[in-house]
């Protein structure tokens, strides 16, 4: 127990593979996660001295972020609410919120300490499938995949400006440019 709390266990990787198992998460789902934690984990590796934000828990929510997205492609549910629901009934309560807050982030400080489901929401944007890319190609991409009504549109579109600003924030906590950190990664996975 540290400061009067309880501390939360936190999924392994391992963990985290036999929930892929579990919930059969299609092999091009599972690849995006592993590229979601690459860049979470290369921002998170690259932070100044002294930010605090737990690691492990940045692994395991870019793991499991999109852990119920197979099933909501016949469903139609919401992969990010029930995402979080299943993780909660899990008692993980803490990589739920993070999930939950993957499409839509809520209550954004830009001023305020640097949050893990920040860097979930913005690893998952830099991610297109399994390809690191550019917002604007992310958001691109969105539009022509789920964007089948002008609300829809609107929303997605009117999301980057939120995008923008959360990278603004982690490249202020940052001890590298985040654009050189993601070509780094580019250029080492090529």
């Amino acid at each position: 127990m540290a400061n009067g709390f309880i501390q939360e266990r936190i999924p392994t990787r391992a963990d985290c593979e036999e929930l892929f198992k579990k919930y059969a998460m299609l092999p091009g789902i599972v690849d995006h996660s592993l590229q979601v934690m690459h860049v979470a984990t290369a921002l998170v590796d690259n932070l100044k001295s002294g930010v605090l934000i737990d690691r492990d828990l940045v692994v395991a929510a870019a793991l499991l972020h999109d852990i119920t997205k197979t099933r909501s492609l016949t469903t139609k549910e919401r992969h990010d609410i029930s995402g979080g629901e299943l993780l909660r009934d899990f008692g993980f309560n803490s990589l739920a919120e993070i999930v939950e807050q993957h499409v839509i982030l809520q209550n954004f400080l830009p001023h305020g300490k640097l949050e893990e489901r920040e860097i979930i929401y913005y690893a998952d944007k830099r991610v297109m499938h399994d390809r690191i890319g550019t917002i604007e190609e992310r958001v691109q991409d969105l539009v022509k995949r789920y964007g089948s009504t002008d609300e829809i549109r609107n929303l997605i579109l009117a999301n980057v400006r939120l995008v923008l600003d959360v990278e603004k924030k982690i490249a202020s906590y940052m001890a590298l440019d985040i654009e050189s950190v993601i070509h780094q990664m580019v250029y080492t996975a090529s």
